[in-house]
């Protein structure tokens, strides 16, 4: 992450930028105080290819040992469809999203409603159903 991301808009579409939104998550200076917060910081860090941080907000129980993301996957644009639960004083919730790519000269859409849980005050991705 550069200096000049930090004053850029964030990616997640919030409106806010990166600094104040995702990357403060990124950094480890906040934690998402919502699932939303939390998807939205995951689709950010799958953009700027930070498998650390998706790694960190992974639940163990579900976690993959090692993330492997494709640089040349370039992810465009994050729409949040609905939400259930996952709310500051929730211990579960979802979020159904459409997050839109490029890929080579193609493009797509991954349409998922992510599980997430919270657990000692933070939120985790458990899983997700993926719709065709």
């Amino acid at each position: 992450m550069t200096v000049s991301m930090d004053q850029e808009n964030c990616l997640c579409l919030s409106g806010e930028q990166y600094a104040r939104c995702c990357g403060r998550f990124h950094r480890g200076a906040a934690e998402a105080a919502t699932a939303e917060q939390l998807m939205r910081s995951r689709y950010s860090a799958f953009a700027l290819l930070d498998t650390d941080y998706l790694l960190r907000t992974w639940h163990p129980r579900t976690a993959p040992a090692e993330l492997e993301l494709d640089p040349g996957m370039q992810w465009r644009r994050l729409d949040i469809l609905s939400t259930s639960g996952g709310g500051p004083l929730d211990t579960e919730g979802t979020v159904e999203f459409k997050a839109y790519y490029r890929q080579g000269g193609g493009r797509g859409v991954l349409h998922e409603a992510s599980r997430f849980v919270r657990e000692n005050g933070r939120w985790f991705y458990v899983d997700g159903d993926v719709h065709a």
